[in-house]
């Protein structure tokens, strides 16, 4: 049987992921001051993971993104849950974030808040989740 001729779909998701993935940054990082954050950001990356799964092998992209995704949403709950945490272990209430302002080479004077290490570990957890909820469903055949 010959092998359909796919190289307009690969091309193009090729650069549709480095798309998705640019905007996937933007909402996560937007999150702070507008609507946006670790979820939608997650969720936006795992929409680009999954077009590589769904456009390439399987096998392929999990050679190449070698990440157990089990693991990645065990180590995004961890990061949210000991964000929560290290407040209560400076006597304020779960979830306080603190933030200051810093100056950082190249970007000058930047707010840097707690809340940032909470998303990513929000983001974390859901593109752990959702792919490997994904990825066992494709497995069952």
């Amino acid at each position: 049987m010959k092998e359909p001729n796919d190289v307009i779909i690969r091309s193009v998701t090729k650069v549709v992921v480095v798309i998705i993935l640019t905007f996937a940054i933007n909402l996560f990082i937007s999150g702070h001051h507008h609507p946006g954050g670790g979820f939608i950001g997650g969720l936006a990356s795992t929409c680009a993971l999954l077009l590589l799964f769904m456009t390439f092998d399987i096998e392929s992209i999990r050679k190449n993104i070698p990440v157990d995704f089990k693991v990645l949403a065990a180590v995004g709950v961890l990061i949210a849950v000991l964000t929560g945490v290290g407040s209560l272990v400076l006597d304020v209430p779960f979830l306080t974030q603190a933030y200051g302002y810093f100056n950082l080479p190249f970007f000058g004077k930047t707010e840097l808040a707690t809340a940032v290490i909470f998303d990513v570990g929000v983001a974390l957890a859901v593109i752990g989740t959702a792919l490997t909820i994904i990825l066992s469903i494709g497995d069952d055949q």
